[in-house]
């Protein structure tokens, strides 16, 4: 068969076609638009399409929402099933097998992630690990800052390790990459040449700040040297040099400068005195006599030129005036630098924390009791388990009986009548009083019967919040009770006439004893004594108390809540009282035996949760939070009024940050319409408000705060 050169071009027109199309299906393209589809559908999907491996975590969730208006190659689609995961943050790892492995991106980092090389960083936002080894830098002064620069919360984790100064990074490969290059960077600005300058006389940090100030331009004028001429001088105090960094020019100046101002003083000391902005003069002179002490050891063994001079007592004198909580020190320059560098470093705000304690208990208990008791003039039964015994409450009524008046027959025949005799009721009261429930008794001729029944129920719901806020490293104590008289022992004269009692107080209520220790991070060490007390009740001998205290040290991150104890107790107790033999006969021996029963459930649980306070920013929201909540309950108290009385006014706090003023005519009670001071106050804000009108919310009643809530505070 033949064929045109026409036909020929239409065959190979026709080929052409074919191999496009392959082509088209080898290189597979996918939309990537999905509106409210479900995770799990959404990970099927990419999974189906790339033909991938995929275990999903049980607690990744949700919906996914995203819209694109261009087809994805299988490299893209797979960078943006990364994407859209962190979006709603989750995370990728991919396992050696091939296998992908869905979890919550803060998990990852503790997963099995891919460590990678600069030969194959990753890309995008697979989770990967990545080792850099650092020359030039401290890793331990290099890690804090590429923390700030991670995505801590995204599962990102930066670790130093100190011994072979190297930093291992993990987080989404792009993050990671970017601080990669970050380290780089510094690592390479650090590769410069120093000078060192030993120091004989003058002291490192002194002579800094000395050469600062040199550099720095006349007031009002502007420093035109360019940045790169200027040395970068840093002090050692603990060998007493200078290192000096820049330009050679630049650091053969500087260390000329220092050596010319590095002579020995004609005086043989100075005295300087430091005023101190946080810390106590007074605790400071023990620990500065100390570290003079040191110093003079070291110049001791160091010898050299100057060393009789530092080391001479009469030289030093270091003494603390707590008038206006100063120090005065007397001593040579070295040592004056030294010992002005432990100041500076120790007379510095110490963060505090607020330590906040939730007790929560809750008790219930049941009781039934059913007694019967009777007597003849032959014998009778008695029990002891279910409040008074028949023979007490016989004893009681007989004492309780009156007596009649006797006759006098007079030696002339006429009588006298004496009056009738009231009979004792005190003991048939002492007896009543053990009896709860209901009594029955019936007295016959010869024979008597007392029946007791009593059901009870009891219910405790305690719930205290006590918080204190103290400084770190410092003991602070917290107690809300009262104070109870306890006998302790009595005397009597001879005649057993005014008899001596002593007594002791013992205070019962909520104590709170906490000392926080603040360590690297928001991590708060505390050692914690926590006691509940209240009076359970009188006794035969004495007052009893009940007690549920804790004495802890625990570790928790600042503004989470921990449990530093709990108790669950649950008991029964039975009881039965009876006569042998006849008390075992059914439904008769219920008349000779006395049976109770009680049970008792109690739940009591401990909660703490420390919050750091490191500026007066955080001070002031924690302490605005906690005085806008009473000033709350009083404006809800307010509106309720006080029953009975209309006309009271019910005092509230002013608005945080307003300054309270107080009219002088609420004290003036000579007026007749006089007003309390209260409604003055309250009067005086007004007018104050019409001359400068603010935005006050209105008064919302405010409900018992809810345990539940404990979670929701100040971070």
């Amino acid at each position: 068969m033949k064929f045109s050169g026409k036909g020929r071009t239409l065959k190979a027109l026709f080929a052409g076609i074919i191999l496009a199309a392959s082509a088209n299906l080898s290189a597979a393209e996918y939309s990537a638009s999905f509106k409210g589809t479900d995770i799990h559908e959404f990970i099927n999907i990419v999974g189906k399409n790339l033909n991938k491996t995929i275990i999903i975590d049980p607690a990744v969730r949700g919906k996914i929402n995203v819209r694109s208006y261009d087809l994805l190659n299988d490299e893209q689609y797979y960078q943006f099933f990364l994407n859209v995961l962190d979006v709603y943050g989750f995370a990728v790892v991919k396992m050696d097998n091939g296998i992908l492995k869905i979890i919550k991106a803060k998990d990852a980092k503790v997963s099995a992630i891919p460590v990678v090389d600069g030969k194959n960083p990753g890309q995008g936002d697979e989770m990967v690990t990545r080792v850099v080894p650092v020359r030039n830098v401290s890793v331990r002064e290099l890690a804090p800052l590429l923390r700030q620069l991670n995505d801590n919360a995204g599962g990102g984790n930066v670790v130093h390790y100190d011994p072979s100064n190297v930093i291992m990074i993990t987080g989404r490969a792009a993050v990671v990459n970017r601080l990669v290059e970050i380290v780089r960077r510094v690592d390479k600005a650090g590769d410069e040449e120093v000078d060192i300058v030993k120091l004989r006389f003058a002291s490192a940090g002194e002579m800094v700040r000395i050469l600062e100030s040199i550099q720095k331009p006349a007031s009002g004028g502007k420093n035109t040297t360019p940045n790169l001429l200027k040395p970068r001088m840093v002090a050692d105090e603990r060998t007493n040099s200078i290192i000096i960094s820049g330009e050679p020019k630049a650091r053969q100046r500087a260390v000329q400068l220092v050596r010319q101002l590095d002579s020995e003083l004609e005086t043989s000391g100075n005295t300087r005195v430091f005023y101190l902005k946080y810390a106590k003069a007074k605790e400071m002179v023990d620990v500065l006599k100390g570290v003079s002490k040191s110093i003079e050891v070291e110049t001791k063994a160091a010898g050299g030129k100057g060393a009789t001079k530092s080391t001479s007592k009469s030289s030093l004198s270091i003494e603390a005036h707590e008038g206006t909580n100063a120090i005065v020190i007397t001593a040579q320059p070295d040592v004056m630098g030294s010992l002005e560098n432990v100041i500076r470093q120790l007379d510095i705000r110490r963060a505090q924390v607020l330590v906040e304690a939730i007790i929560v208990e809750v008790a219930e208990g049941d009781g039934i009791g059913l007694s019967v008791q009777w007597a003849t003039m032959a014998g009778g039964t008695q029990f002891q388990n279910n409040g008074a015994s028949l023979g007490d409450i016989a004893a009681g009524v007989y004492e309780a009986r009156p007596e009649e008046g006797s006759t006098i027959i007079n030696s002339d025949g006429t009588t006298t009548q004496n009056p009738d005799t009231k009979g004792d009721v005190s003991a048939l009261a002492g007896v009543l009083k053990q009896i709860s429930g209901m009594a029955v008794g019936y007295v016959g001729n010869d024979w008597g019967v007392v029946l007791q029944a009593i059901a009870s129920s009891t219910g405790t719901n305690i719930l205290a919040t006590p918080s204190i806020t103290t400084l770190d490293n410092q003991e602070a104590s917290f107690i809300v009770g009262d104070e109870v008289p306890v006998k302790t022992g009595s005397a009597a004269s001879s005649g057993n006439d005014n008899p001596f009692t002593t007594i002791e107080r013992k205070k019962v209520g909520i104590q709170l004893k906490v000392t926080p220790q603040i360590n690297e991070g928001d991590a708060v060490q505390l050692i914690i004594e926590q006691e509940v007390s209240n009076v359970n009740g009188n006794t035969g001998v004495d007052i009893t108390f009940a007690t549920r205290a804790v004495k802890t040290t625990v570790l928790a991150d600042s503004g989470d809540t921990i449990v530093i104890g709990g108790l669950i107790d649950e008991s029964i107790q039975e009881s039965v009282d009876k006569v042998p033999l006849l008390g075992d006969i059914p439904y008769l021996g219920n008349l000779f035996k006395s049976t109770s029963s009680s049970t008792k459930k109690r739940n009591l649980m401990i909660f703490i949760r420390p919050t750091i306070i490191r500026d007066s920013n955080k001070m002031a929201s924690l302490s605005s939070r906690k005085y806008s909540l009473m000033r709350a309950v009083q404006l809800s108290q307010q509106e309720d009024g006080v029953n009975l009385m209309p006309n009271t006014d019910v005092p509230v706090l002013p608005e945080w940050g307003q300054s309270p003023e107080i009219n002088p005519e609420a004290f003036d009670f000579t007026r007749k319409n006089r007003r309390a001071p209260e409604k003055a106050f309250n009067e005086k804000a007004e007018e104050t408000q019409q001359a400068n009108p603010i935005a006050t919310p209105v008064p919302t009643r405010v409900p018992t705060p809810d345990p539940r809530n404990f979670q929701q505070g100040a971070r």
